[in-house]
């Protein structure tokens, strides 16, 4: 089973409004840990997808117009991204997404390889998310140890980084960062094969 770790770095937090600045993914093979490919790209956009950015969202990633125009065209990294996935033969069952917000992941990663040509190949349409697999797992913790479920909890990957000894993510984000970190947070609280 291969697991395609993903990070989007965006213009802001709506997909409907804004758009996809970087992706980043690593495939992995989860029964060993051996990284298959990496792949990163800025996303080129026009001037009016800039101009019409969240500035808080640009302060956490960090991407200036100038960077931005060193990206390849959405087409490009779409058609990169869809060789890439035939040659290492993703599919549904074979592969599953992982991020740290699938919700927001998903609907950029849409923009840029539509969901006709994800169900064309026939790739994966499980996306997890890692806060979920904490949860899930502190759930147990605390009930084989006969515990109470604590009534808040703190999800984000920094604080599930912090709670194990690891560091946090770097800012800037940038979407290979982001994947590294995600990758480093699921080995140590999930682990590989």
């Amino acid at each position: 089973m291969l697991a395609i770790f993903l990070d989007i770095e965006s213009s802001g937090l709506d997909s409907f409004h804004h758009r996809a600045l970087e992706i980043a993914f690593k495939v992995i093979d989860v029964r060993t840990g051996e990284e298959r490919l990496t792949y990163q790209s800025i996303v080129k956009q026009p001037l009016e997808v800039w101009e019409k950015r969240d500035l808080a969202s640009i302060e956490i990633n960090g991407f200036t117009w100038e960077k931005l125009l060193l990206g390849q065209e959405e087409a490009v990294v779409k058609s990169e991204i869809v060789q890439i996935f035939n040659d290492l033969k993703i599919q549904r069952g074979r592969a599953v997404y992982i991020c740290q917000n699938p919700a927001f992941d998903r609907g950029f990663f849409s923009q840029i390889v539509d969901v006709y040509t994800q169900e064309k190949y026939h790739w994966p349409y499980h996306w997890l998310d890692f806060a979920s697999m904490y949860w899930a797992l502190q759930f147990k913790f605390y009930t084989q140890k006969h515990e109470h479920f604590p009534l808040e909890i703190n999800l984000s990957k920094n604080t599930i980084a912090q709670h194990f000894g690891l560091p946090i993510e770097s800012s800037p984000h940038n979407a290979l960062n982001g994947v590294n970190h995600l990758i480093l947070c699921y080995k140590t609280v999930v682990g590989f094969g």
